[in-house]
């Protein structure tokens, strides 16, 4: 870490050395994000759930991979009941207040003024992710969005956007713990998903020179499914004999399975509410291609939404689908760069729970958060161990481990992926159907490239939003955002002793992974401010924490 960090005091306007701490050391020691390939360790069988007597910082390692940030009550009762009974408790728990409802009574539904306008969708997101305490859900669908992608900014089409994206993350969450197959058969339903990838109202060819619209069936099995070239069952890609990847699907292929996406169409043309959007989207059959689709060496034929559901248990069943799926949820969740085995004993899960059922996204789940490459705590000295966490992760950590909440009910925090003053993400509004950055992304000319390794996170890392989100943080961490009010006030009883108001933030916001040498350098931060000036308790609580959080050891989540 740069000793120029020590500059940064909490209330002074020079941010640049957090920045050059966060952005050049972050270059430099980040080749330790994302686990480990086919290097380090060699691959143990899965383990035990968790070892016995899981300690504070497992605790907060484990809330920070399956969760949206740990808090000093949540880790005290992970420890307390270990993780078998945490992942139990989290499946049973009922879901929070949908997205629709919450919109509903806050009034966006009753006034015409927001039908043109998103107003609303930030607001419910950022409320969810922060509070709801059915965090496993809430963590595992957020990580379902960033590849099965819908972008509010990216319904323009229709009114009442809010809603339609709302509609679309409800089914996400009720699906997160569900069955990958009927997840496929929900969004292909879906209002969001069939505007944003303009499959709805889509028609069969017109024999004009009029084609069906190709989009769905493109990225259904690029981004959702089978991926662009054929896989192993660790998830590494099959050769053909020229030595070269072998593709999964054509154009052919793409064209074919468009003609079984005709004729979704919304179940009424009333748009002067957004009630419509509550239900799925119909067959109408005069725009729907009744005849056979030949598409992955199979044909579907008969048209209407029996074809569609046929076609989905086509692409379902290609043994593509359990490492592709596998693979991409846990680079969300716990390692950018996972072993093949990490992927093949997961991917395996996928395959069959051990009942005969494949796409069983619980046991998934389970088997990612507790596989022995990810709790055996002798993994970590790999250097390739974790994945940098992403700016939204970042900020709802913060948020939830100061009890953030909103002080009128409101939940004003707004649209957050402006590069050069926020975050440069924000949740549900990405650039494209490739999210914000793509899962397979490596920045050229670092030790990570060099490695072979990727850093998915880092493709929106740079200079620019760097600055911006130090920027954003010191002042969210001294004034809150918008309406959002953090509570400091478990930590000023600490603020005396900067060994334990340092070490209490090292473990809640970054699981006991800061350093010694940094550590060292935030206390001396820390120090400099006189306990008895004013506002010095206040002011030592808010340096640690916007130094932890500028920290390149707190950034890589390992």
């Amino acid at each position: 870490m740069d000793d120029r960090i020590v500059d940064c005091k909490y209330g002074q306007e020079n941010l640049v050395a957090a920045r050059s701490a966060l952005g050049i050391s972050a270059l430099a020691t980040l080749a330790a994000c994302g686990g480990g390939g086919s290097s380090g360790p060699p691959a143990a069988n899965q383990g035990p759930d968790a070892p016995a007597g899981i300690t504070p910082k497992e605790a907060s390692r484990f809330l920070a991979q399956a969760t949206n940030g740990a808090t000093r009550e949540t880790i005290d009762e992970l420890v307390a009941t270990g993780i078998d009974d945490w992942l139990t408790n989290q499946f049973a728990m009922p879901r929070s207040m949908s997205h629709w409802d919450w919109l509903v009574s806050a009034g966006y539904r009753d006034n015409p003024k927001f039908a043109p306008l998103n107003d609303g969708w930030d607001n419910s997101i950022w409320r969810q992710l922060i509070t709801a305490p059915d965090q496993l859900r809430q963590r595992v669908a957020l990580a379902l969005l960033d590849f099965l992608v819908v972008s509010v900014n990216g319904l323009q089409l229709i009114g009442w956007r809010q809603f339609a994206i709302c509609q679309y993350m409800d089914k996400l969450l009720d699906n997160a713990f569900g069955n990958y197959r009927s997840l496929l058969g929900a969004i292909t339903r879906s209002v969001g998903m069939s505007v944003y990838l303009t499959f709805a109202n889509n028609s069969k060819a017109n024999g004009k020179g009029s084609m069906p619209d190709e989009n769905y069936a493109r990225e259904l099995m690029q981004l959702f499914t089978i991926g662009l070239h054929e896989l192993n069952a660790d998830g590494t890609e099959r050769l053909g004999a020229d030595g070269k990847p072998i593709e999964t699907f054509n154009q052919t292929d793409v064209s074919q399975l468009s003609r079984v996406f005709t004729g979704i169409s919304f179940v009424s043309e009333d748009f002067s509410t957004p009630d419509l959007f509550l239900s799925s989207m119909i067959m109408r059959s005069y725009m729907n291609e009744p005849g056979p689709s030949t598409f992955l060496g199979h044909t579907v034929s008969g048209g209407g939404m029996a074809a569609v559901d046929a076609a989905l248990d086509i692409i379902f069943a290609h043994p593509n689908v359990p490492p592709f799926v596998s693979k991409n949820l846990i680079k969300r969740l716990v390692a950018s760069n996972p072993s093949t085995a990490f992927v093949g004993r997961v991917a395996a899960v996928f395959a069959d729970n051990g009942q005969g059922i494949r796409g069983d996204l619980k046991a998934v789940i389970t088997a990612i958060l507790t596989d022995t490459e990810v709790r055996d705590v002798s993994f970590l000295p790999n250097p390739n161990v974790g994945k940098l966490r992403d700016p939204v992760q970042r900020f709802t950590n913060w948020a939830r481990a100061f009890k953030a909440n909103s002080a009128t009910g409101i939940w004003a925090i707004g649209d957050t992926s402006d590069i050069g003053t926020k975050l440069g993400q924000s949740p549900g509004r990405s650039p494209s159907v490739f999210n914000f950055f793509t899962p397979d992304y490596a920045p050229p000319n670092t030790s990570i490239s060099q490695a072979g390794l990727i850093a998915p996170e880092f493709q929106i890392t740079n200079e620019q939003s760097v600055l911006g989100y130090v920027n954003f943080m010191h002042s969210a961490v001294a004034n809150g955002v918008a309406d959002l009010i953090p509570d400091y006030g478990d930590m000023l009883p600490h603020a005396s002793d900067s060994a334990a108001l340092v070490g209490e933030i090292n473990l809640i916001l970054a699981a006991g992974q800061l350093p010694s040498a940094t550590i060292s350098r935030i206390r001396g931060a820390v120090d400099s401010i006189p306990f008895s000036s004013q506002n010095g308790p206040e002011n030592r609580v808010k340096t640690a924490i916007i130094l932890t959080l500028a920290s390149p050891d707190y950034l890589t989540l390992r």
